[in-house]
C-alpha cells in the first residue's frame, strides 16, 4: 500500500530535509523511525526538499510497504522514535498514483523578519533579524512583479539542478504584525533557494538600499551575481503543499498564529 503523511519540524538541527553523506538529516531520522515500525526498510518522498535550518509547519512525504498498521501506529509508533523536534501530524492511505512530489499543484512558504534593534531571544533561529528598519510597502511593491510566470535565473543558486527556471508565482503577500515583517509566497514549485534569494532583494528594497524597480531589472538579467545576497535561512518556513482534491490530503488550518513569532499580545 502507499501512505502519506504530514510533517511537522524544527529545521535549525539538521543538514536540511535530504538524506546525505553527511548524517542528521530530517529525512534520515524519519525513514529510521519509520522502518523500525515496519520492520522493514522504508524509504520516503517528499513533496519539497527543504535547506540546512528551515522549518516546516506541513511537509507531506509518501511511502511504499506492505506492512498492515493502523494509520494510528503510523503516527504514535514513528514519533516515540522520532527527535522531539520533528513530528508526524497524520498519516493517510492514498491511490497507487499519488506522488508527493509530483502530485502537488502549489507549494507555499513564509519569510518571517523579526525587524528591531535588538537580536531575538525566545525566537532565536527561528525567525531572520533585520536591525535596519524595512518599509513594507515599498517591499510589496516590488514583489508585485514577480508574480506570474517569469525566468527566476537570477534567483537560484548556480548549483541548481532545476531543468528550468520558469516558475509560476502565484502569490506574494508582505505583511508586518508588529516587529515583525514576513512575506507570503506559493508557487507551482522553488528553484534551489529562490525564496531566500527573493527575500534578500526585497529586504535590500525594504531598506532603502535599492529602487523598487530593481526586482524588474534582475528578472531581466537573468544573472545570479547582479542579485542580493541569499537571506538566512531561520525565518523560513514550508506552510502547505496543495493537492487534487480526489487525494483527500488534508489541508492545515489556523497557519496564521502558528508560530510563535508572530502571535500578537
Amino acid at each position: 500500500m502507499k501512505i502519506a503523511l504530514g510533517i511537522e519540524y524544527c529545521g535549525t538541527s539538521y543538514f536540511g530535509w535530504q538524506r546525505q553523506v553527511i548524517p542528521n538529516s530530517i529525512q534520515q531520522h524519519v525513514e529510521t523511525a519509520l522502518s523500525k515500525i515496519a520492520d522493514q526498510e522504508i524509504n520516503i518522498f517528499c513533496a519539497g526538499r527543504t535547506d540546512t535550518g528551515v522549518h516546516a509547519l506541513h511537509q507531506v512525504v509518501h511511502f511504499e510497504t506492505d506492512i498492515d498498521r493502523k494509520m494510528y501506529s503510523w503516527i504514535a509508533g514513528t514519533n516515540v522514535n522520532l527527535p522531539n523536534d520533528i513530528s508526524i501530524l497524520w498519516a493517510k492511505q492514498v491511490d497507487d498514483d499519488f506522488h508527493a512530489r509530483f502530485s502537488a499543484t502549489s507549494r507555499t512558504y513564509r519569510y518571517i523578519i523579526l525587524n528591531r534593534q535588538a537580536k531575538p531571544g525566545v525566537n532565536h533561529g527561528k525567525v531572520t533579524w533585520e536591525r535596519q528598519a524595512l518599509d513594507e510597502n515599498r517591499m510589496q511593491l516590488a514583489a508585485n512583479s514577480l508574480v506570474g510566470e517569469h525566468d527566476f535565473t537570477s534567483f537560484r543558486t548556480v548549483a541548481c539542478q532545476a531543468n528550468s527556471p520558469i516558475r509560476n508565482v502565484k502569490r506574494l503577500d508582505i505583511t508586518r504584525i508588529n516587529d515583525y515583517v514576513m512575506f507570503e509566497i506559493e508557487a507551482n514549485a522553488f528553484l534551489h533557494h529562490m525564496v531566500r534569494n527573493i527575500a534578500g532583494v526585497l529586504i535590500e528594497i525594504g531598506c532603502g538600499n535599492a529602487e523598487i524597480s530593481w526586482v524588474d531589472e534582475i528578472l531581466d538579467i537573468r544573472d545570479r551575481t547582479k542579485s542580493a545576497k541569499t537571506a538566512a535561512a531561520d525565518g523560513l518556513y514550508l506552510m502547505k503543499i496543495k493537492y487534487p482534491e480526489i487525494y483527500g490530503i488534508p489541508v492545515p488550518v489556523n497557519t496564521q498564529y502558528a508560530i510563535p513569532a508572530i502571535i500578537t499580545v
